[in-house]
């Protein structure tokens, strides 16, 4: 997330993919579904205290059978901001954290219709990959005398000099489960009621992930 202060934040999940017609034109777009919030303020950070404003915001409430996993300094935590143990937080560095006190709830309606926001989540993960599938390197042609190699990376260098993989080489490796922020993003829609944020276009992670969306910093 940006380390600059935004005008609003929020914890949602990505419930999946759909698309949303626009009678006035006659287009369709294609929208992600994110389920933003409630959240609550479950920390209030200030200039005096900490040397910085800020606020951390708790989303989804924990189910009787999971809290016996929550350590006990974090039971302490909620107890002393006075709301319900929460599986997923975030601190947001917004431009009015100082009106904002522990306990508040921040919901989807805090956004507005045609507003450009960045979302932040996970991309999928696909384990340990090979050149050709992670950075799209060419494969050489299938035909007899090539051998097992078709797939493979080909020359990593010369042999006398420089005598090494230089680097920032393209090699297989660890692919994806990494964090993408994807910018200027158009809220299409929101529900108020079901807490629903519709972005235009597509968000990085699966279904069921969290994200996290906030105004954008361009």
């Amino acid at each position: 997330m940006s380390r600059m202060p935004v005008e609003k934040g929020i914890i949602g999940k990505k419930l999946g993919m759909t698309q949303i017609f626009i009678p006035a034109n006659g287009n369709v777009i294609p929208v992600t579904v994110i389920e933003a919030g409630p959240c609550s303020v479950i920390q209030k950070k200030t200039v005096a205290n900490d040397g910085y404003s800020s606020v951390q915001l708790g989303f989804i409430d924990y189910t009787e059978k999971k809290e016996r996993k929550i350590i006990k300094p974090m039971k302490g935590h909620f107890k002393k901001a006075g709301v319900a143990a929460k599986r997923h937080l975030k601190e947001f560095k917004l431009k009015n954290a100082e009106e904002l006190n522990v306990g508040d709830k921040i919901e989807a309606d805090c956004f507005k219709e045609g507003e450009k926001v960045d979302v932040t989540g996970m991309t999928k993960g696909r384990g340990f990959t090979g050149a050709v599938k992670r950075w799209g390197l060419h494969t050489q042609s299938d035909t007899h005398g090539v051998g097992p190699v078709h797939r493979h990376a080909g020359s990593m260098g010369a042999n006398s000099d420089p005598s090494r993989i230089m680097k920032n080489k393209k090699m297989p490796g660890q692919y994806g489960h990494e964090q993408v922020t994807i910018l200027n993003l158009e809220v299409i829609k929101i529900d108020k009621e079901k807490n629903i944020v519709a972005v235009k276009g597509a968000i990085p992670g699966p279904k069921g992930s969290i994200v996290f969306i906030r105004s954008t910093v361009r």
